[in-house]
C-alpha cells in the first residue's frame, strides 16, 4: 500500500513553463529598481494569500494589463504567496492545507501551488512569494523573482540562511513589535555565506553553501504603531547608515501600516506617493494587499468565494488601479526632477 504521506520532489514537480531567462531577467530589473540603477518603483501587489487558483490567475490577468499602462515607471509585481503564517493557528496557505479543510494534504497542495505559479509566471508578471517553512523552498523559488522573510520568522537562523542562499532580492520584514534592528541583522546576516542543511532537487539531504545574497533588504510593514511616515522612513535609513547598509527600502501599506484596516490602505499609499514625489529615491517600493473584491470571508461550511480574501482583507480591484496610478505619477515626479541621475541608471 503507497505511503498517503509520502511528498513529491522538488524534480518531480517542476513545469517546463517557468523559462529560467525570463526569472532571471525579472530578478535582475527588481535588483536594478532596490539599488536605484532602475529608477522605477517596485510595487509587489495581489492577495495577501492565493485560496483560490482560478480566481488568482483572472487577477494576476489583470494585473498583467494594467502593468504594462504604467511601465515607465512601476516594476509590477505580483503577490502569489501560498504560505501563511500564524503566531497560533489558522488556515496556514494553499500549499499545507489545500482543500481548507485542516487534513493537510500537503503532497497534492505543493502540486497545485506549483502549477499555480507556472501559469501566473506566464502572465509575463514577475511573482512575489513568503518563503514560510525553508523545507518547502526548493518547490517553488525557481518560479520567484522577489521573496521575503516575514515579521514572525525574520529572527530565524534558518530563515536568514534561506535567504543568503536564494536566488532572487529577498525583503527582511521589521518585527511584530515594530522593532528594526531584527530585521536589520538579518539583512547583515544574509548577506553573509553560510552553511546549512536543505534539499536536492531529488529530494535527498545535502549540505548547502552560500555565497550570501547581495540584494537582501529591509520591509517596514509597522507594528503596533505605523511606520511608513517620513520620520519612520528617516529613522529606517538611519539604522541601515549605522549598520553600514545600502539605503535600499520597501514599505508595506498593509498589516501594521494600516491596522490591519485595508480601508486605510489608500491612506497610507497617498503618503508614501509624497514622499515619493518629494524625492526619497531611497523608498525603492511599495506593498499592497489587493484582489478581486474589496474585503474578506470566513471561511465556513460552504466553499468560500473565490474573488474574496480569506486571510487579511484586501482592496478589491477598482480601488486598486487608482493606487497603482497615483505611485506612478509620483515616481515621474521623482524620475523628471532627477533627470542626469535618472538618465545614468538607464
Amino acid at each position: 500500500m503507497p505511503d498517503q504521506d509520502t511528498l513529491p520532489s522538488p524534480a518531480e514537480v517542476a513545469t517546463s513553463d517557468v523559462v529560467p531567462d525570463e526569472i532571471a531577467r525579472h530578478r535582475e530589473t527588481v535588483a536594478d529598481v532596490l539599488a536605484r540603477r532602475d529608477s522605477r518603483l517596485l510595487v509587489v501587489v495581489g492577495p495577501c494569500s492565493v485560496h483560490d487558483t482560478d480566481g488568482a490567475l483572472e487577477y494576476a490577468q489583470r494585473l498583467a494589463e494594467a502593468s504594462g499602462r504604467f511601465a515607465d515607471d512601476l516594476v509590477v509585481v505580483l503577490r502569489a504567496y501560498l504560505e501563511k503564517p500564524r503566531t497560533i493557528a489558522g488556515w496556514t496557505g494553499l500549499v499545507p492545507d489545500p482543500t481548507l479543510d485542516g487534513k493537510g494534504d500537503l503532497a497534492s497542495g505543493i502540486r497545485i501551488g506549483r502549477r499555480f505559479l507556472a501559469d501566473a509566471a506566464a502572465t509575463g508578471l514577475p511573482l512575489a512569494y513568503e518563503f514560510v517553512d525553508p523545507f518547502l523552498a526548493p518547490y517553488f523559488a525557481d518560479a520567484i523573482s522577489w521573496g521575503a522573510i516575514g515579521a514572525r520568522t525574520v529572527a530565524s537562523q534558518p530563515h536568514r540562511h534561506l535567504a543568503s542562499w536564494l536566488p532572487m532580492p529577498i525583503g527582511m520584514k521589521n518585527c511584530v513589535s515594530g522593532r528594526l534592528d531584527t530585521a536589520v541583522a538579518a539583512v547583515r546576516a544574509a548577506a553573509l555565506p553560510h552553511v546549512f542543511p536543505g534539499a536536492a532537487a531529488d529530494g535527498r539531504p545535502r549540505i548547502q553553501r552560500s555565497t550570501g545574497n547581495p540584494d537582501a533588504h529591509l520591509v517596514l510593514r509597522g507594528g503596533p504603531k505605523p511606520n511608513h511616515h517620513a520620520h519612520a522612513v528617516a529613522d529606517a535609513l538611519d539604522a541601515l547608515t549605522t549598520a553600514v547598509l545600502p539605503h535600499r527600502l520597501v514599505v508595506d501599506a498593509s498589516h501594521g501600516n494600516s491596522g490591519k484596516d485595508h480601508n486605510r490602505q489608500p491612506v497610507v499609499v497617498a503618503d508614501l506617493a509624497d514622499q515619493i514625489s518629494a524625492g526619497n529615491d531611497a523608498l525603492a517600493g511599495v506593498m499592497i494587499e489587493s484582489y478581486l473584491s474589496d474585503g474578506r470571508q470566513d471561511v465556513g461550511s460552504t466553499r468560500p468565494r473565490p474573488d474574496l480574501s480569506i486571510t487579511d482583507a484586501c482592496l478589491g480591484w477598482e480601488r486598486t488601479v487608482p493606487l497603482l496610478e497615483s505611485l506612478a505619477c509620483a515616481n515621474a515626479v521623482r524620475r523628471l526632477s532627477a533627470p542626469r541621475k535618472a538618465s545614468a541608471r538607464a
